[in-house]
């Protein structure tokens, strides 16, 4: 009975840890990309400092900053640093003015040099044709001879290959995480519901035992007031205590056996005996069952459309059927009509029960289906229901794995449809 709560515990259980991991993850991807980002663009900084000491040129206000504390001579050399970094000098006309002695990635930037120009300096990212990318800086040299610009570049393949891997790793942790905490999810949602699953079963079992035990003298009781009725010579007063005694006994009787077979339903042991048999001639016979009450009432009960061949418990589902049906028939007014319409569908097949009476209040539809819920007691047979049949139907109706849902609309009447698979 509580697997499904417990199969929605471990959904909450592993969705919050592997949320909480990707959580972990993606700042530790952001992280790193903010690290390396960091460390390029420091990287390029540094190293457009040092090129204008080299070049004797007046360091401009966006480079103070990144100012060594020692002479360019004695300055501590990162040979790794310098290694991934390459220096375009470049002339007033955007012309490499002293060409590297190695083949650099790219040549050039004319749009950055136009920026440095304007007298920006110009950070951003170049896209290569092969898919890799240069984060390029790009200032103005503030000397009148010599070359008018600078580019600093670092191809960042090393970077994003790592990035790449990081990516890879986190991603393959994630998923390796779904089956591990998906395993501890259920087994700590088991746990946590282990002391209401032996109370469940306990209760089950009082239920099932007490109603066992009570048929044996339900059962005397009624016989006994049935003969007592029949061969009493007593005055009316009597007469009429013998008719109430034995309807409290058939009363009785009804809720003990509705409530062994809601729990033989919550136990799962209830075999349906299912069998193929045609849906029309079903509930024609049905609504033949129902037409002494529903004439009673004065209700009119019909077949509106029936067809095709079902495998279902035909026993069961005819049981279904008829509680709706005695539903729809106390909760419709003189004069008033009950539906049956049953068809195939390209999904399974779908049963509506139709009535026109005075509709559910909205407050009242969600609940129909809980056990010993009415919405008006005085009009389900006389106040004698006892709140269980809606429950037993979707009971039923679930155990072919099938649904059983209610639409209703004040003034206009309800609908009851089932739904059934193939």
């Amino acid at each position: 009975m509580l697997n499904r709560l417990r199969w929605r515990l471990t959904l909450i259980y592993a969705c919050t840890a592997l949320l909480l991991l990707a959580a972990v993850g993606g700042s530790v991807y952001w992280m790193t990309v903010r690290y390396f980002r960091f460390a390029t663009e420091r990287a390029l900084l540094e190293r457009m400092t040092l090129e204008f000491e080299q070049l004797a040129a007046p360091l401009p206000p966006a480079l103070q900053a990144y100012r060594p504390q020692q002479l360019p001579d004695e300055r501590p050399v990162d040979n790794g640093t310098l290694a991934s970094t390459f220096v375009f000098t470049i002339d007033q006309n955007g012309q490499v003015f002293n060409p590297n002695p190695w083949n650099p990635p790219i040549q050039p930037d004319q749009a950055a040099i136009e920026a440095a120009r304007a007298g920006k300096l110009d950070l951003r990212t170049i896209s290569l044709a092969d898919g890799s990318r240069v984060e390029l800086l790009t200032e103005k040299l503030t000397r009148a001879d010599g070359p008018a610009f600078l580019q600093v570049g670092r191809v960042l393949n090393e970077q994003e290959a790592a990035l790449n891997t990081l990516l890879t790793s986190l991603v393959a942790l994630w998923a390796g995480s779904v089956v591990v905490l998906g395993w501890f999810g259920w087994w700590l949602a088991g746990r946590s519901l282990r002391p209401a699953q032996q109370a469940w079963e306990r209760q089950q079992a009082f239920i099932a035992n007490a109603s066992h035990e009570l048929r044996a003298p339900l059962t005397l009781m009624r016989a006994s007031s049935e003969i007592a009725l029949r061969e009493s010579t007593d005055s009316a007063e009597q007469h009429e205590l013998l008719e109430d005694i034995l309807a409290e006994t058939y009363h009785m009787g009804r809720l003990v056996e509705d409530l062994l077979l809601l729990s033989r339903l919550d136990a799962a042991k209830t075999s349906l005996q299912r069998e193929v048999f045609d849906l029309a001639e079903l509930c024609h016979d049905v609504a033949n069952a129902a037409e002494r009450l529903a004439h009673d009432a004065g209700v009119e009960v019909r077949v509106a459309h029936a067809e095709g061949q079902i495998k279902a418990d035909r026993t069961r589902l005819r049981q279904v059927l008829l509680i709706l049906l005695d539903n729809a028939i106390a909760h419709t007014p003189r004069g008033g009509s009950v539906v049956i319409h049953a068809e195939r569908q390209a999904s399974g097949y779908q049963i509506s029960v139709i009535d026109t009476g005075k509709g559910i209040d909205p407050k009242h539809l969600a609940h129909i289906f809980e056990r010993f819920y009415r919405v008006d007691s005085a009009r389900v047979a006389g106040g004698r229901g006892n709140g269980l049949g809606l429950s037993i139907a979707q009971a039923l109706i679930q155990a072919h794995n099938g649904t059983l849902e209610a639409q209703s609309k004040l003034g206009t009447g309800t609908t009851m449809l089932i739904k059934l698979p193939k």
